[in-house]
């Protein structure tokens, strides 16, 4: 196993395994998905990470090279599980488009927000490199690319529509850093 695996599986043995919400944040520690887990957040992430069973990986709608933090809000009652994501998919998402591409609702009532948890899921040297402007837009013109030709031979749906979208965002945003 490298050293990068290691970092990794480690960083996520100290994140919580409650059920609740988390987000999936990029190098700048910026949201880019927000979900939810009734089986354990850390178990959840990881098959996010490890692109094993996870539909956001396989639809392509998120680079897992872009993650860097996690964040976790645990929670100790499933009731609380889905206004809280809705409530921070909302907040999130109004900053930044989320690559989610489903639209929660706003929560019918507000929502109060448990104590954040936040893990840096890839060592800071790596984390640094990956900043640089020729790696953040090479790397993001190829998942755009990926992503158009998902939905043009698997799956034309408007979710992934959506998440197109905030690829575009960022690659606009990248773009310009890049010059």
């Amino acid at each position: 196993m490298s050293t990068a695996q290691d970092f990794r599986k480690s960083a996520l043995a100290e994140l919580s395994d409650d059920i609740g919400v988390y987000a999936l944040c990029d190098l700048d520690g910026v949201p880019i998905y927000v979900g939810q887990s009734v089986d354990g957040i850390r178990s959840r992430v990881r098959r996010h990470l490890t692109s094993a069973r996870s539909d956001i990986i396989a639809n392509r709608q998120v680079d897992v090279w872009e993650i860097a933090y996690v964040w976790a809000w645990p929670v100790a009652d499933r009731a609380e599980i889905e206004p809280l994501e809705a409530a921070l998919f909302q907040r999130f998402d109004a900053q930044k488009p989320l690559m989610n591409g489903k639209v929660l609702p706003n929560p019918a009532f507000p929502v109060s927000e448990p104590s954040k948890q936040s893990v840096q899921v890839i060592e800071e040297p790596e984390r640094q490199r990956r900043l640089r402007p020729d790696q953040r837009l090479e790397r993001q013109i190829r998942q755009y690319g990926i992503l158009v030709d998902y939905i043009q031979t698997v799956k034309s749906a408007p979710h992934l529509k959506r998440a197109l979208d905030a690829h575009f965002e960022r690659l606009v945003s990248y773009h310009k850093t890049f010059l």
